[in-house]
C-alpha cells in the first residue's frame, strides 16, 4: 500500500489538475483506498496553501453536510468544513463561466458575517449570534471536481467540502434580522420553482452550524476572525446549473439573490 504521505500529495495533485482543468476524476476514496478523514482535511488544507500562496486570501469557512438526508446519504453523523477564499466571491447577479467548474450545483444558504472573534471549544449558538454582526441571503456554487459526484466524506473533505463559489446578497445587520431558523427561501432556476426550505434545516438553526465550525476548527489551532463570513450549509436541495440557466434564492425579508451560468 502506497503510504499515507504519498497518497495525500497524489490525492491534492489529483485535485488541483481536476480544478485546473474543470475535468473530474475518479473517487479517491477508491483509487488511493486507506486516505481517511484525517489525510483528507490535510489535502484540503495542502491545496488551500498553495492557493494562498498564489495571492488568494482566506475570507472565511464554509460548512457542509448540515441536514439530515445529507448525513444519511454519505453515513455520516456531523457536518464538515471547507475554506472560503475571496478569488471564490462573485457579485450579486454575476455572470459565471459554466465552463469552469465540472457539474456546478447552486445551494441557497444565509451567509454570516463576524463582528467578534469566534474561537472554540465552547462556542454556543447564542455565541454565535452575538458575534454576528450582519446576515445575506446567498447561493453557494459547490462543485464536486469527482467524477459524477460519487462521493465519500473522504472525497468532498480533500475537495474544499465540495465548494466552488459564494454569491451573497444585501447584508442586514442582526439587529434587525429576523429567527434565522424561521427564514423560508424558495429556489429557483430559470424562473421555475426548483425547491424550497427553512433556516431550520441547518442543525435546527444556522447559527449552531457556525458554533460547530467553530469549535471544531480549534482542534486545528484555527478560529474565526472579524469580517469573516461563514456559509453554514444547505437550506434545500442542490439542484445542478449549466450554460444558460440562472439561479435565484428569494428569502422573504432576508432580499434575493442570484447568479447567471454563461
Amino acid at each position: 500500500m502506497t503510504p499515507p504521505g504519498r497518497r495525500r500529495e497524489e490525492a491534492a495533485r489529483l485535485l488541483r489538475e481536476a480544478e485546473r482543468h474543470a475535468t473530474p476524476i475518479e473517487p479517491l476514496s477508491t483509487t488511493l483506498p486507506g486516505l481517511g478523514l484525517a489525510d483528507a482535511y490535510a489535502v484540503q488544507q495542502d491545496n488551500i496553501a498553495r492557493r494562498l500562496a498564489t495571492g488568494a486570501t482566506v475570507i472565511g469557512h464554509k460548512v457542509g453536510l448540515t441536514s439530515a438526508p445529507m448525513q444519511q446519504l454519505l453515513g455520516v453523523h456531523e457536518p464538515d468544513f471547507g475554506h472560503l477564499l475571496d478569488d471564490m466571491v462573485h457579485r450579486d447577479g454575476a455572470a459565471v463561466r459554466a465552463t469552469r467548474y465540472c457539474a456546478p450545483r447552486v445551494e441557497p444558504e444565509i451567509c454570516f458575517r463576524l463582528a467578534r472573534p469566534l474561537h472554540g471549544p465552547g462556542v454556543t449558538t447564542e455565541d454565535v449570534l452575538a458575534a454576528t454582526e450582519a446576515v445575506a441571503p446567498a447561493l453557494e456554487i459547490v462543485d464536486s471536481r469527482i467524477r459524477d459526484w460519487r462521493i465519500t466524506l473522504v472525497d468532498t473533505v480533500a475537495d474544499n467540502a465540495s465548494s466552488a463559489g459564494l454569491v451573497c446578497g444585501s447584508w442586514t445587520p442582526m439587529e434587525y434580522a429576523p429567527d434565522l431558523a424561521a427564514v423560508t427561501v424558495d429556489l429557483h432556476v430559470n424562473r421555475d420553482y426548483a425547491a424550497s426550505g427553512s433556516g431550520k434545516e441547518v442543525l435546527g438553526h444556522p447559527a449552531t452550524a457556525v458554533a460547530w465550525l467553530a469549535n471544531t476548527l480549534a482542534a486545528f489551532g484555527v478560529g474565526l476572525d472579524p469580517g469573516h463570513v461563514i456559509l453554514p450549509g444547505a437550506m434545500t436541495t442542490a439542484p445542478f446549473v449549466g450554460a444558460g440557466q440562472k439561479a435565484e434564492a428569494r428569502f422573504g425579508a432576508l432580499g434575493s439573490v442570484s447568479v447567471s451560468f454563461v
